[in-house]
């Protein structure tokens, strides 16, 4: 493997690394500008891995997983620094976030079950609520903004994750790269089109 194909890979990484580094922060030493450093670094590596990935043609199911994953380790590290700094914001949308988690818990289990292995669909509304995330993280962590649209992500996080077990539950066989319910269905029809 070259140096210029382990970019995205790297890229992947740096995110998952990214991680304890916010824990650390918000523990030791809560410093809004090395917050804002970690939440760019991440937002822009969770971009340009995948334009290089498919740039190079090596966009596989397997870095894509990789790419979920870090994902949602990069930001269940944010929402420790947030529970950790701003309690009364969490608390605020304490609700709405118990379902999202619950929704979250809810779709890994059932892709478990039914694919043995977790999705990694891509979906756009997953775009949004990354794009959200990022933005409302940014606001608190680095600029101490505890407004009321700080709940935004968590009901696009809501949305994207009906869709997702929405797609799981139409698909008959895993797949990478879904970037709606609209495509799975139209997999499903070709899927089903070719068995008949």
């Amino acid at each position: 493997m070259s140096i210029a194909t382990r970019i995205p890979l790297l890229l992947t990484a740096l995110r998952a690394l990214l991680a304890p580094v916010i824990v650390a922060l918000a523990i030791l030493h809560p410093a809004p500008w090395a917050f804002g450093v970690c939440l760019i670094a991440g937002f822009l590596s969770d971009v340009f891995d995948g334009v290089i990935a498919r740039r190079l043609g090596i966009a596989t199911p397997g870095l894509r997983r990789l790419d979920s994953i870090a994902d949602t380790v990069f930001y269940v590290a944010a929402t420790f620094a947030a529970w950790h700094l701003y309690p009364q914001v969490i608390k605020a949308h304490a609700g709405a976030l118990l379902l999202l988690v619950a929704l979250e818990a809810t779709r890994y289990v059932f892709d478990l079950v039914k694919f043995k292995r977790e999705a990694s669909y891509h979906m756009w509304s997953s775009k949004a609520w990354g794009l959200a995330l990022f933005a409302a993280f940014f606001a608190l962590l680095a600029c101490g903004y505890t407004g009321a649209w700080i709940a935004a992500p968590i009901y696009l996080g809501i949305v994207a994750d009906i869709e997702g077990l929405a797609i799981s539950l139409v698909l008959r066989e895993w797949k990478s790269d879904v970037p709606s319910i609209v495509h799975a269905l139209r997999l499903r029809r070709a899927g089903a089109a070719m068995r008949a």
